[in-house]
């Protein structure tokens, strides 16, 4: 049997991750207009394209590429973004072993962003992908002028590997069929456990400042 690339739900103290649905679409077309100019070089969907936004990441899921999720805050229970594991890669010759994934198409409403729900979504990820699928390795990229998510990427413990050149489509405003240089990040299963660390030690200073449970609120 070959190795299916699903997730469960992932849940935190500050965010729940649920597998995206279209029961998310409608929170997600409001989280995706609070302002609009804090997503920069990031492509997300207008209020307008937030259904077919849907129904394409499913189209993904469906066919093995993508596990795509709803960052549900904890507090509210609506969904403030979304992101997602792709890109699953399996040992060469081997069709029951994922050695590395992709996390991405990762974005959040402007309040929740600088919130700690980042920083757990990717720690919840990361667990996950490391300690369930037994990876190798995690990759995260983004445009290289993405100074902003850049910073984000190595603030939760991923190592900046260099930029490859014309490596994937661009999302900028004006940029329609052009390419884009992307910046390459990752973390390997050697440095997990300090990463973990890393990550465990950001979330519970949110959770000081928040003055909230380990456990987090009580679930909606």
């Amino acid at each position: 049997m070959s190795f299916t690339c699903t997730g469960p739900v992932l849940e935190g103290a500050l965010v729940r991750l649920e597998p995206l649905g279209r029961q998310h679409a409608a929170d997600l077309a409001v989280a995706a207009e609070e302002d609009r100019g804090s997503y920069g070089l990031t492509w997300v969907p207008g209020a307008a394209e937030v259904a077919g936004y849907v129904e394409t990441q499913l189209g993904r899921a469906a066919a093995g590429q993508v596990v795509p999720y709803a960052q549900v805050d904890r507090v509210s229970g609506r969904a403030v973004g979304a992101t997602a594991f792709l890109d699953p890669r399996l040992w060469p010759g081997e069709e029951e072993r994922l050695c590395a994934v992709e996390v991405g198409f990762t974005w959040l409403a402007a309040s929740a962003q600088g919130s700690g729900v980042n920083t757990e979504a990717k720690y919840l990820l990361f667990r996950h992908a490391f300690e369930v699928w037994g990876v190798e390795r995690l990759d995260l990229k983004t445009d290289a002028r993405n100074g902003r998510s850049r910073a984000a990427i190595e603030g939760v413990g991923a190592r900046f590997e260099g930029v490859l050149r014309n490596w994937a489509r661009s999302w900028a405003p004006g940029e329609d069929g052009r390419l884009r240089d992307s910046a390459i990040f990752s973390v390997t299963a050697a440095e997990w456990p300090d990463c973990r660390a890393h990550l465990e030690e950001r979330i519970a200073r949110v959770l000081a400042r928040r003055a909230l449970p380990v456990g987090g609120p009580p679930r909606r």
